[in-house]
């Protein structure tokens, strides 16, 4: 009897073991000085949190950014990821096929003389897209900041500049490929293009080694301020007939301002677009996962808005808002309807 009691004990321990293994979910998230990164060690915190009944354990990845976790989710090396809106989109239509063509765009490498070009293509995105949206977070705002002389004083005015266009599958390297097929340019447009991550640009424009810096980012950035506090820098509008023209086409992309006096020297609101930052995953999540998830994050709100500023003003009414960058997934719809709000 003893000895069976111990077999039954020890196949019921493995077998919890077993079941918690499996209930570890893989967040993405980006570098580790923009918000995509903080965002997620918030969640991560909250859906860990002692005495949590879910049974789910968050584990966090810093990544390259959002087609980079839209790549590696579709995959299944990662269960969820953080990502622009307007990617997400793409991945999940493919109708625009410019915009993943852009994503070929050769990458280059920085060198003491300049940029070779090293062939290093994004992933393709998938044509049969599964991803689905668990939350839209707080807004990203494309940013351009320079030092305070500098000459730029709008996008238009980095042609011809020493620019660095962000790392393969960063959120910036996507933004920028569209940017420049609506502009018309191409690498060659610019002086100098680096691939600097989002840690080493604000370093790399007050040391001079390029002109202005350049990030898709919700603010306040830590970057951002590491920019206009070890150097005098300034933020530049972001605007002109093929921004126009790009938001008109796309309804993910938005005008937005950037709030005045958050960072050193900046004192008025900033002009610019920008797009979602949305928590995703795919088909491959199970429903009752994905319910445990976004219940426990709505469930401690509160919390998770003293977690960064950017976080203050979230919303659900507007984190189940239409239109979504991918639907909604089943396990989120049912959450939401539990709770009342959707129909």
């Amino acid at each position: 009897m003893t000895k069976t009691i111990v077999l039954a004990s020890l196949v019921l321990l493995f077998s919890t073991i077993s079941n918690a293994e499996k209930l570890v979910v893989s967040l993405g998230t980006g570098g580790i000085t923009g918000v995509y990164y903080p965002t997620g060690g918030s969640i991560c915190r909250i859906v860990n949190k002692p005495g949590a009944v879910h049974g789910i354990r968050c584990a966090l990845e810093a990544t390259d950014g959002s087609v980079s976790n839209i790549n590696r989710v579709q995959q299944g090396f990662l269960d969820v990821g953080i990502a622009q809106s307007n990617w997400v989109y793409h991945s999940y239509n493919t109708r625009r096929t410019n915009s993943i063509k852009a994503q070929s765009y050769n990458r280059t490498k920085i060198t003491q003389s300049g940029t070779d070009t090293i062939d290093e293509p994004i992933q393709p995105l998938s044509s049969e897209s599964k991803l689905r949206t668990l939350l839209i977070l707080y807004p990203e705002y494309f940013t351009l900041i320079v030092p305070r002389d500098s000459s730029i004083h709008s996008f238009d005015d980095i042609k011809g500049k020493r620019i660095s266009m962000g790392t393969a599958g960063s959120s910036l390297r996507a933004t920028m490929d569209d940017l420049l097929l609506k502009k018309g340019w191409t690498l060659s447009d610019f002086s100098q293009v680096l691939n600097l991550d989002a840690s080493e640009q604000a370093s790399a424009m007050c040391q001079g080694r390029i002109d202005v810096m350049i990030y898709t980012v919700g603010h306040p950035s830590a970057a951002a301020r590491e920019a206009t506090e070890d150097c005098d820098s300034r933020l530049v509008g972001v605007q002109g007939p093929e921004i126009e023209q790009l938001l008109a086409e796309n309804s993910y992309y938005r005008w937005a301002k950037i709030p005045g006096a958050i960072y050193r020297g900046n004192v008025k609101s900033i002009t610019t677009f920008g797009v979602n930052a949305t928590l995703f995953t795919s088909t491959a999540m199970s429903e009752e996962t994905a319910y445990s998830l976004v219940k426990s994050l709505i469930e401690n709100l509160a919390q998770f808005r003293t977690m960064h500023p950017a976080f203050t003003r979230l919303d659900p009414e507007l984190m189940v808002k239409a239109p979504f960058a991918a639907p909604l997934h089943k396990g989120v719809i049912r959450y939401f309807k539990e709770i009342g709000l959707l129909p």
